[in-house]
């Protein structure tokens, strides 16, 4: 039997053999956009949103980051108000991202890096259809053995993955959770949430030596620990204000 270390230590490895060139075209795409004095915008539902909000604001990263976060597709608590079951019907509901979107005004110079473990929700699916109507360059972070075998559930037919422009494969299998426990049918401890961090750390990094590499210098967000010099992390929420204005 497989400890959870072994298992994901197996999907970190197939991540690194096999992603390489996906990565590599996505943090190209994003370093443009923020060269561009654009944007890259971020969006996850439900268990999703966890690599978007490690993304930015957080310790080592720095402005060129939109996050959308909508507290209704997330849960805060298993039942009720916040509860799982609520969270799980409305990111299925065609049409509702709409009007999360409206508030946004995305260009062609932007970025959509969309999470989804299935890719098959009305949310992440409508997001791509609705970025890539106004030239955007959408990215997706999925599992490619569920975008290969599942049947797609929006009413247009099409998958996450049929719409964007570069999908990264999270390398977990369809059910996300890997440790088998004898004597029970189904296995547990999911997967997906390591592995897209995993991919959004490797994005930020490389979209970091990129523009490094072309003269880009952006403040980062340093943590307390480091013992940043006075009003330096103020600096990284002025750069991303000042961002935001110009949109």
């Amino acid at each position: 039997m497989h400890t959870f270390l072994e298992r994901i230590a197996e999907v970190l490895r197939l991540i690194d053999e096999t992603q390489k060139e996906a990565i590599a075209r996505a943090a190209g795409r994003i370093a443009a956009s923020i060269k561009a004095g654009r944007v890259v915008y971020l969006f996850g539902s439900g268990h999703s949103i966890l690599p978007v909000m490690d993304i930015f604001p957080r310790y080592g990263s720095f402005p060129g980051f939109v996050p959308i976060i909508d507290p209704r597709l997330l849960w805060y608590g298993a039942v009720g108000p916040g509860g799982a079951r609520g969270l799980l019907w409305l990111e299925r509901r065609e049409g509702y991202v709409e009007g999360l979107l409206a508030d946004f005004h995305l260009v062609a110079q932007d970025t959509m890096l969309i999470f989804s473990h299935g890719g098959l929700n009305a949310a992440p699916v409508e997001v791509a259809v609705h970025s890539k109507a106004r030239g955007l360059y959408v990215i997706a972070v999925t599992s490619a053995a569920n975008y290969r075998t599942a049947e797609a559930t929006h009413s247009s037919g099409r998958k996450l993955g049929d719409i964007a422009d570069v999908v990264i494969d999270n390398c977990v299998p369809p059910e996300d959770a890997l440790v088998a426990v004898d004597g029970w049918p189904y296995t547990v401890a999911a997967g997906s949430t390591v592995a897209a961090v995993a991919i959004a750390m490797t994005l930020l990094s490389e979209v970091a030596r990129r523009l490094a590499a072309e003269g880009v210098r952006l403040p980062v967000f340093v943590s307390p620990n480091r013992a940043p010099e006075p009003g330096h992390n103020e600096s990284v929420f002025q750069a991303h204000r000042e961002l935001l204005r110009k949109l």
